[in-house]
């Protein structure tokens, strides 16, 4: 896939409905283990957290998976967890000093695709302090590589996307690299229920959403379905409805969805009171403060 965002705004409908959808957590149960296994092993490897491995682990699976920034790009996710664990008083007391985050941070505020291509473009400029952040990132995607497949969507997935197929233009909307967001839809032959998929490299994902849907369909016609607050973002961001995946009890969701949400959304019955009680629940889910903050 190009990694021009003209993909998106070249987009058009072949239905009166739209809808994306993130990938990992809200597809595929693959959250957990990317994050456990390939993400933050390499997080202790490539800043040389050895000595505060557990807090180094708990840090970055709060992070990405048990609170609300769960979900974002890999490269804020870093710097979130580096400056969370260099508030830790168990970090401290063992003298361990973690990277600092301020080009890293510089960065991220002026860089509107964050990616590992635009990093290796911001190295080749002359930036080499960002060589370690691009030789973890690079590490991180061949551990999931080597690691992370035969992992199935869950349950209803599939016959979702067939449903909605038939009333909708269904495009992937997630900030994991491209090349792995198709790798996994085609090993589990779900590509094809995509008209699209959008990855880091094309921006973000209220990017995607506004590239590929803005003013392109009718009010209320374009649907976020996805696990994370940074979807939720998304939707509202391009005033769309959202439908959460609530983490931890992702099947009895996409029940929720094939049984009623759909219905909902094709008959106009999903904004007002049934969205609100559905992000009741999804903000529930996720706490905002680490537990040994609060």
């Amino acid at each position: 896939m190009s990694d021009s965002a003209n993909v998106l705004t070249a987009f058009q409908p072949a239905h009166e409905f739209f809808v994306g959808i993130d990938s990992d957590g809200c597809v595929f149960d693959s959250m957990e283990i990317k994050h456990k296994e390939c993400f933050a092993p390499m997080f202790i490897k490539h800043f040389r957290l050895q000595a505060v491995s557990k807090y180094a682990r708990e840090v970055w699976e709060f992070v990405n998976l048990y609170s609300k920034t769960r979900g974002i790009n890999r490269f804020p996710a870093l710097s979130n967890a580096l400056n969370l664990l260099v508030e830790r008083p168990e970090v401290q007391a063992r003298g361990v000093q973690p990277w600092k985050t301020d080009v890293l941070d510089e960065w991220i505020a002026r860089e509107p695709k964050l990616s590992n291509a635009a990093l290796k473009k911001e190295i080749e400029a002359g930036n080499a302090a960002l060589q370690q952040v691009m030789e973890w990132s690079n590490a991180v995607n061949a551990a999931i590589e080597d690691i992370v497949f035969g992992v199935p969507p869950f349950p209803l997935v599939s016959e979702t996307l067939l449903r909605l197929n038939e009333a909708a233009d269904v495009i992937v909307v997630s900030q994991t690299p491209t090349e792995a967001l198709e790798r996994e839809w085609t090993e589990h032959g779900i590509a094809s229920h995509a008209k699209l998929i959008a990855g880091q490299e094309l921006g973000t994902k209220t990017d995607h959403l506004k590239l590929a849907s803005g003013g392109k369909y009718p009010p209320r016609h374009v649907l976020m379905i996805g696990d994370a607050p940074g979807d939720f973002k998304a939707a509202k961001a391009n005033h769309a409805l959202f439908f959460p995946i609530v983490p931890g009890n992702e099947e009895a969701w996409w029940q929720h969805l094939f049984d009623e949400g759909i219905e909902r959304f094709l008959n106009d019955t999903f904004a007002g009171d049934y969205e609100a009680e559905l992000l009741k629940a999804f903000n529930a889910s996720l706490p905002e403060k680490p537990s040994w903050r609060v």
